[in-house]
């Protein structure tokens, strides 16, 4: 079977951290361009300033992994699937919930896949406390989510603006954890969000659940963070105590470590399973944490804090 010929949009932080060295070394694909507005790229990889100037070129594609900003992604998405190109989105995969199912629609028409990543889903820890828990009675969860902006998304100021999501842009890996793992639904009851006066996206927020557990559910996001990152998720079932630590790659049931994955593979795995899709002609979009993001916006009550420089 010949390679998938892949091309890379945005090459900011995360394309360059992930999505590159998971190409590299996965089977069945491999990096052949790069669009960006920058001029840098793996040794050897042409860069292009658009979409129309790669589909111009003599460069054969399959497929293209979007890695901009969402606020606009789903444009770019559609523009993708018209070149005939199969489409993989960074999380999250766009900026509002009607765009991207409409998106989904497009893509169906076509044949061609679309897949929404979500990376903190892709961990063996995660998959191993979703089967521990879905004969469990579930009491009630909470997630702890902290981290220093500066260090995780430096110079990234679409982030603060209306559609970059603020807080939430690492606040939806722990919300697409629990959605795999919590095995009854649930969905956002109260929400705060707390924005600085120079931002239009929350820098920290609190959200509560409700659903079918006894207890209410929570979760605490801050980008404010200037230590060591938080990124945990525990679950109280009746008779046990179940907690994923860093970003979902650690796994303890009742203190004792089960499982622990590191984190760097989850891109690699991603790629196994667009792959997958591409070679059976299917798509995965799993709207679940995005809608529950949606709703704390939407419901949120919002906080004015002290300006913050990201």
């Amino acid at each position: 079977m010949s390679k998938m010929r892949i091309a890379i949009m945005g090459y900011g932080k995360i394309a360059k951290d992930q999505h590159i060295p998971a190409i590299a070394k996965r089977e069945g694909v491999e990096l052949v361009a790069v669009v960006s507005s920058r001029t840098d790229a793996p040794d050897g990889i042409p860069v292009f300033g658009s979409l129309n100037e790669l589909a111009e070129s003599d460069i054969k594609v399959n497929a293209i992994a979007l890695c901009t900003p969402p606020k606009g992604r789903a444009k770019i998405a559609r523009e993708a699937l018209s070149k005939g190109w199969h489409v993989l989105l960074e999380k999250p995969p766009g900026a509002t919930l009607r765009e991207v199912e409409t998106l989904c629609d497009h893509a169906a028409s076509t044949g061609l896949t679309l897949f929404a990543t979500w990376h903190a889903q892709y961990n063996a820890a995660v998959d191993k406390a979703a089967a521990f828990l879905a004969d469990q009675e579930i009491l009630s969860f909470a997630i702890n989510w902290r981290e220093n902006v500066r260090k995780w998304h430096p110079g990234q100021t679409w982030l603060w603006q209306a559609g970059g999501f603020g807080v939430f842009d690492p606040g939806i890996n722990a919300l697409s954890i629990a959605t795999k793992i919590i095995p009854v639904d649930f969905h956002v009851d109260q929400a705060s969000l707390f924005v600085a006066e120079n931002h239009q996206a929350p820098i920290a927020a609190n959200v509560s659940f409700s659903g079918a557990f006894a207890k209410n559910a929570s979760a605490e996001f801050d980008f404010r963070t200037t230590g060591d990152e938080i990124w945990t998720i525990k679950v109280k079932t009746k008779t046990h105590l179940l907690c994923l630590e860093q970003g979902g790659s650690l796994l303890k049931i009742d203190g004792e470590t089960v499982l622990e994955q590191h984190a760097d593979e989850e891109y690699s795995a991603i790629y196994a399973r667009f792959v997958e899709l591409m070679q059976n002609g299917q798509s995965d979009v799993d709207l679940a944490p995005l809608k529950l993001t949606a709703d704390a916006f939407m419901i949120g009550e919002r906080h004015n804090v002290a300006p913050f420089a990201g």
